[in-house]
């Protein structure tokens, strides 16, 4: 189905518009092989039109009796391609001019320009995949780490699909019993079905919650561990930022309070993504601009995912280390000793028993603390080793978790969890069985929602709207 639209023959450049080796500009639609063959000269004057799906043919795009570039142009017949339409693919030289001329061409000779993301939607509307899959598209194009690819490729390959399908399916098992048994009474009794719903809801609110959780993890994946320097200032946190990323971006002098603002900085390390701010150095302080970062170090440290603390070791702990230590407690953490290369005043036990007495704790909540020297770079591997550990344990597993790492698609799976609940608040208030099947239908049109199954056109032209040219 094509929401009204005309199944043009459309068509784009593919790969970045730069000096490359190679430039591909794709066409889809009824007529691409056609028109395609109207613009290309092969060696041994065969027609396209008349060359079997999946081969490659070398030749020349020509426009008229000019020759526009020696090519390589793949075919590609529906329904067995990519969009499900009849798809070629020409791979020219990449020049800037090259690529436009030959994508000029195919407009020229009856092709229109292809909009944001249109052969995916495309794939989408003809059946080839879910709406899931096609916005894994888009986040394959956009991975920034190992663990981002593979999530992504996950999703395009189906799991998120198959795992919503799946509920779907039971879903729609006892709205189908329920309202059969209600139109045809006489022979299909729901006597006691109530409790075997019941059992089946939880199981299937089990499954949702999971669904749900994984999405904490799978904006990790995705995103990047959000991550906060925090320390007293001249503690090291500058030199820290500079050792993780392997060059001086930070400013780093003897002269404490440098950093006054906030620095942030992308950095992949060992497989995954850091999006890692350096803050002001925490310290009273009667710098109006200075207390400004000072706030605004505490204000990250609360929306952050990890928080990194590093100590000046060859200094005493004071009041400023208490107030970050109290901040710790019941955070993902790191606590850093640094200078380690120096004479060192305070050591691991030290920072325990301060931890535990400002925190009232009993026990030690396991927050590693790791001995470095950001200025020689002593130590920085096993802190790159420990945030792995911390974050990518035996918890991830590509071959059967599903991980939802879509905000759109948690939201649709928290409301399909709000009507599993409300359907069993109406078992247990022993409410008439058709109550059942309206909540019951109300998951599966939120769970649809996911796989484009049961949206509307404009959220479907938003989202592909998003993608970029030629995708």
């Amino acid at each position: 189905m094509f929401y009204g639209e005309e199944r043009t023959t459309i068509a784009a450049i593919s790969t970045a518009v730069s000096e490359s080796g190679i430039g591909i500009v794709r066409m889809s639609g009824d007529k691409a092989v056609e028109i395609a063959d109207q613009v290309y000269k092969g060696k041994y004057g065969k027609s396209l039109v008349s060359q079997k799906t999946y081969t490659i043919h070398y030749g020349h795009i020509v426009d008229g009796g000019e020759v526009i570039d020696e090519v390589l142009v793949m075919l590609m017949k529906g329904p067995g391609s990519f969009t499900g339409e009849d798809t070629v693919e020409i791979n020219c030289h990449g020049g800037i001019y090259v690529v436009n001329r030959v994508l000029e061409t195919l407009i020229k000779y009856g092709a229109r320009p292809a909009e944001p993301g249109e052969f995916t939607k495309r794939a989408f509307l003809n059946g080839k995949i879910d709406l899931s899959q096609a916005e894994a598209v888009i986040d394959v194009i956009k991975s920034e780490n190992e663990y981002a690819l593979k999530s992504s490729i996950q999703q395009l390959h189906g799991s998120v699909k198959d795992k919503i399908t799946e509920i779907r399916k039971e879903i729609l098992y006892h709205t189908a019993f329920i309202e059969t048994a209600l139109d045809d009474p006489e022979h299909i009794s729901i006597e006691g079905y109530s409790e075997k719903l019941q059992a089946a809801v939880l199981k299937l609110l089990n499954e949702v919650h999971k669904l749900i959780d994984s999405s904490s993890d799978g904006r990790i994946l995705k995103e990047g561990i959000q991550t906060v320097i925090l320390g007293k200032p001249n503690a090291g946190k500058s030199s820290l930022l500079n050792a993780l990323m392997g060059e001086e971006r930070a400013i780093v002098t003897d002269i404490a309070g440098t950093t006054r603002d906030v620095l942030s900085e992308h950095i992949r390390l060992k497989g995954l993504s850091l999006n890692i701010i350096d803050t002001a150095g925490i310290r009273d302080t009667e710098d109006v601009i200075e207390k400004i970062g000072v706030n605004k170090a505490f204000d990250y440290a609360k929306e952050s995912d990890l928080i990194i603390y590093v100590i000046d070791s060859s200094v005493s702990l004071d009041q400023s280390d208490y107030d970050i230590i109290h901040l710790l407690s019941g955070r993902r953490a790191i606590i850093i000793l640094n200078k380690s290369d120096l004479d060192t005043l305070i050591d691991i036990s030290d920072v325990r028993e301060r931890y535990l007495i400002y925190n009232s704790l009993d026990e030690w909540e396991e927050i590693p603390i790791i001995e470095i020297s950001a200025k020689n770079g002593y130590g920085i591997d096993v802190l790159e080793e420990k945030i792995k550990e911390m974050f990518y344990r035996e918890n991830i597993s590509f071959n059967t978790e599903v991980y939802i790492t879509n905000a759109r698609h948690k939201v649709a799976l928290m409301q399909a969890e709000n009507s599993l609940n409300k359907v069993m608040e109406s078992i247990e208030s022993m409410m008439p069985e058709d109550f059942y099947s309206i909540d019951l239908m109300d998951a599966y049109e939120a769970l649809g929602r996911i796989t484009g199954e049961t949206m509307g056109e404009d959220l479907v032209n938003e989202i592909f709207s998003k993608f970029c040219m030629g995708k």
